[in-house]
């Protein structure tokens, strides 16, 4: 063999020495660690969250966030696009094998209203008429979960004939989603930020998910939400856990990405996946910092906090 050969030899195999660690690390290390890699959670992320880096089409947005490793979407506000909006999402998600989250159903009846409480049949053909409209959207999207706001509390009745007509409205509009095997999620919402609403904690939505007694009829632990309304977060959602449909995340103070505020949603997360999670959780947040620096911020904080 010649020296020139022996040289080149010898430099591959320290090269190689000094990559063993390296590789080994690679491969000791959790996949989803790595850019782009799915998430061990289906975080859903919504538009515009990330329009700095995608652009403002639906499409480029999409395929910025599947490139980025979240594997569904949730949008507050699909009932109000277009027709020919939700087909191509729709087309798109199922291109990128992504899953719908939730989007909100009944906006018009939701907030400032005794629409749950109140007895009026007004609320309640109105209710059945977001449902039916919903019903149409959920097919066109291959959505299954609708978010439900329960409208503002009767400060004049007592708190047991209002539990009594909200789960009458909650039966009613089961009786409409049953058939096609979706499901409305009631969103407790908190006192702060929400004042005067019907439902703000866990423990209420869990009352009336098992007096409503459906498949249709499910709690969304909005965790930002409740951190403020009662805290205790992973014992509640044990309580709370047969009758949990959805998540949604939101840091506090702020309503930002996790690790801003002082949830602490790597424990939290780490608990809902030993639990065996299916379904999404929504990041119904905003983005703490401006600009790309702000939206790559959120994908690293994601990151950090998916890590487990």
């Amino acid at each position: 063999m010649q020296r020139r050969d022996l040289l080149q030899g010898a430099a591959l195999l320290g090269a190689g020495a000094s990559l063993t660690p390296l590789a080994a690390a690679g491969h000791a290390s959790d996949s989803s660690a790595r850019p782009g890699a799915p998430f061990k959670l289906p975080y859903a992320p919504h538009f515009g969250m990330f329009k700095n880096h995608a652009g403002g089409d639906f499409v480029d947005q999409l395929n910025f966030m599947a490139d980025e490793g979240f594997t569904a979407l949730e949008d507050n506000g699909m009932m109000r696009k277009s027709v020919e909006d939700q087909n191509r999402i729709a087309q798109n998600m199922q291109r990128l094998g992504m899953r719908m989250g939730v989007f909100v159903c009944n906006f018009g009846t939701a907030f400032g209203k005794k629409s749950f409480v109140s007895g009026k049949k007004e609320f309640e053909d109105n209710f059945k008429s977001d449902l039916m409209k919903a019903v149409e959207t959920a097919k066109r999207v291959n959505a299954k979960w609708m978010t439900v706001v329960l409208g503002d509390r009767h400060p004049g009745m007592r708190q047991g004939f209002q539990d009594a007509r909200a789960i009458e409205m909650l039966r009613r509009g089961a009786e409409l989603l049953e058939p096609h095997d979706l499901v409305m999620v009631m969103e407790p919402l908190n006192f702060r930020d929400h004042a005067g609403m019907y439902l703000e904690r866990s423990d209420h939505a869990y009352m009336l998910a098992k007096a409503a007694d459906s498949p249709a009829v499910k709690i969304l632990f909005d965790i930002y939400h409740q951190a403020i309304s009662e805290g205790n977060l992973i014992p509640n959602i044990d309580l709370c856990w047969d009758e949990i449909g959805y998540f949604q995340i939101g840091d506090n103070p702020g309503r930002k990405e996790p690790t801003t505020g002082d949830v602490n949603y790597k424990n939290i997360f780490k608990h809902i996946h030993k639990r065996g999670w299916k379904g999404i959780l929504g990041m119904e947040h905003g983005n703490a910092g401006g600009g790309k620096e702000g939206e790559r911020a959120v994908i690293d904080a994601y990151r950090e906090v998916d890590g487990f």
